[in-house]
């Protein structure tokens, strides 16, 4: 990453751009720049809970540093990644820590490095971005997001491979 980071710590919403052919996805009617498709989309903060509790105070700075650097537990894009990714990088899906926690472990890294390889983010500060995701998804091609796009041609495939995943992990040891 840059430093400083161009990154604001601001609320608003990011759109990841990839190369997309090295994922083995259906990009039709994707938004395209040059080799890279726009696959997903995501806000920060979330929307304020209804039930009373306090509202996030994450950023976009934050979101998007995370979705970088993070891991699967935390990102769900890191998550579909990964699973999109493990024989290509071979990772795979683990319990960590307790037991409750489900991360790619030491393949994190090697998402990361992927990652700032064959994606790029651009975003837009807006003080309420959870009043544009349900729009954004629901007017353009993201096969990489599952919530609110279950209209996706993509979505029951890639749901599939991250239950799949998941299942997998849950059956196998944790790792220490």
């Amino acid at each position: 990453m840059l430093r400083p980071s161009p990154l604001p710590r601001a609320s608003g919403v990011y759109a990841w751009y990839f190369r997309s052919s090295l994922l083995g996805i259906p990009t039709d009617g994707c938004v395209t720049l040059g080799d890279s498709a726009l696959l997903y989309v995501g806000i920060s903060p979330s929307a304020p809970p209804q039930n009373g509790k306090l509202p996030s105070k994450q950023n976009l700075f934050q979101r998007i540093r995370y979705h970088y650097r993070g891991n699967a537990e935390g990102s769900t894009l890191r998550l579909t990644l990964g699973c999109l990714l493990s024989t290509q990088l071979d990772i795979e899906l683990r319990r960590v820590g307790s037991g409750n926690r489900l991360t790619f472990g030491v393949g994190e890294q090697h998402l990361s490095e992927w990652m700032g390889e064959n994606a790029y983010v651009v975003w837009m500060e807006c003080a309420e971005p959870w009043t544009l995701e349900e729009q954004l998804i629901s007017t353009l091609c993201l096969p990489l997001n599952l919530r609110h796009n279950s209209r996706s041609p993509y979505y029951s495939t890639l749901a599939e491979l991250r239950s799949e995943a998941k299942a997998r992990a849950w059956g196998l040891p944790v790792l220490t």
